[in-house]
């Protein structure tokens, strides 16, 4: 029987039975095991090499998503996040998901831009002739900084120009679009662009001010669709309720920002477990999802003409598999390990079938129990040990206050004083 991410009772299992099951997903080998097991993976003079100012690590919980089947494989997928519920319920969707086949996903190339920003022109649609007649020579310019990535099929591709009036009077922004193959590419990018910009002067006649990349990476997408059963959701009227859901988030931006916060819960925590920059994520999601002009939903959700439901993601996805964090956490790159992708694409196709799975989760739970529910469950444990209790007391104490809708330090105390 080969390997499946289909595991029926995972969450039911010990933190010991649970890693023995992904050790053989993965193969993971000894040392490996070590360190996902030991408490502060992250050595002191490791930290001091990835940012300034060292003190210390702080660590969030690491889980695991099952029953994701994507393009045709089963995924297990490594989440670091400290809410409750969310990896249960990316589970549960992913799980829904199969029926129907699982995800299926696509992705464009892995474009990044840098922005070189141009002032001080005095002909600027001359200044834009000049730029875009020198196309050539910028690329090769901005090549020269990195050629094993032009060695491997990445590097400078082409440039843009854009013409923007603002206060501080016109300015012209270069677009370098810049192939940075598996990496998520900033600081190449960066390079690229700093490299470029003296030449870019003497072609415009202009003073060059910025040159940075763009977290907007809207050439580097990552899309994902599936269909759910109806019977499966709970039928045709839980169907009519996430589309109603989703189409609130459509026409409100107070709405839409809750709904793509709850997608990027499963996107940022898969990011942050990959050692990826969860801030550029961020950023550049909510900006893809304004772009249009308004806050726009990153999902879209219809019925089947089977009267199924539908749903889609598209969103950038500047995520690497090498360099940065991704090369430097131990724990980083096990769950690369664990999740068993090749590329960067691949990674944020995953990704996007991850933020589509908890998409679908939050507005199901909605439109039924209420998102409470699964929230409270785990909540109510953690009053219970806030409130004392230990070992069975723990579920006993959580359970009364679920029942009670009383997850309160308070009353936690006042039951484990009964119990006792």
């Amino acid at each position: 029987m080969g390997k499946t991410s289909q595991l029926e009772g995972f969450y039911k299992l010990s933190p010991e039975e649970r890693l023995k099951i992904v050790k053989d997903f993965a193969n993971l080998n000894d040392e490996e095991m070590k360190i996902i097991k030991s408490t502060g993976s992250l050595k002191l003079d490791q930290a001091n090499r990835m940012i300034e100012n060292v003190i210390g690590t702080i660590e969030i919980p690491l889980g695991i998503a099952v029953n994701f089947f994507i393009n045709g494989r089963d995924y297990l997928i490594p989440m670091a996040i400290e809410e409750p519920s969310v990896i249960a319920a990316a589970s549960n969707a992913a799980r829904m998901a199969r029926v129907k086949g699982g995800f299926r996903t696509s992705s464009t190339e892995p474009i990044m831009i840098g922005q070189i920003q141009l002032m001080g022109l005095k002909d600027i649609s001359k200044a834009k002739k000049n730029i875009l007649s020198n196309r050539e020579k910028i690329i090769e310019i901005a090549n020269e900084q990195d050629q094993m990535l032009v060695k491997i099929g990445g590097g400078a591709k082409d440039i843009e120009v854009r013409v923007l009036e603002t206060p501080s009077g016109p300015m012209a922004i270069v677009h370098l679009l810049v192939d940075t193959r598996d990496a998520m590419g900033a600081n190449v990018v960066n390079t690229m662009a700093e490299a470029v910009a003296p030449f870019i002067e003497k072609a415009t006649g202009g003073s060059v001010n910025l040159r940075i990349v763009s977290n907007l990476a809207d050439m580097r997408l990552a899309r994902a669709e599936a269909i759910f059963d109806k019977e499966v959701l709970g039928g045709e009227k839980v169907v009519d309720g996430i589309i109603e859901a989703y189409e609130f988030a459509d026409s409100d931006p107070y709405r839409c920002t809750t709904h793509n916060k709850g997608i990027m819960n499963g996107i940022a925590a898969v990011t942050l477990a990959t050692g990826n920059d969860t801030r550029a994520i961020e950023a550049g999601a909510h900006a893809f999802a304004a772009k249009k002009g308004g806050y726009k939903p990153l999902t879209t959700w219809e019925k089947t003409s089977e009267g199924d439901l539908l749903g889609r993601i598209e969103l950038p996805m500047a995520v690497g598999t090498i360099g940065g964090a991704t090369a430097v956490h131990p724990v980083a790159k096990i769950c690369l390990k664990i999740l068993g992708v090749k590329t960067s694409r691949e990674l944020g196709e995953v990704m996007a079938a991850v933020g589509l799975a908890q998409n679908l989760a939050a507005l199901r739970a909605m439109v039924t129990e209420g998102i409470q529910m699964g929230h409270m469950k785990l909540h109510a444990r953690n009053i219970a040990v806030m409130a004392g209790a230990q070992g069975e007391f723990i579920d006993q104490v959580a359970e009364r206050l679920i029942r009670e809708r009383k997850v309160r330090v308070d009353r936690a105390k006042e039951i484990l004083e009964e119990l006792k």
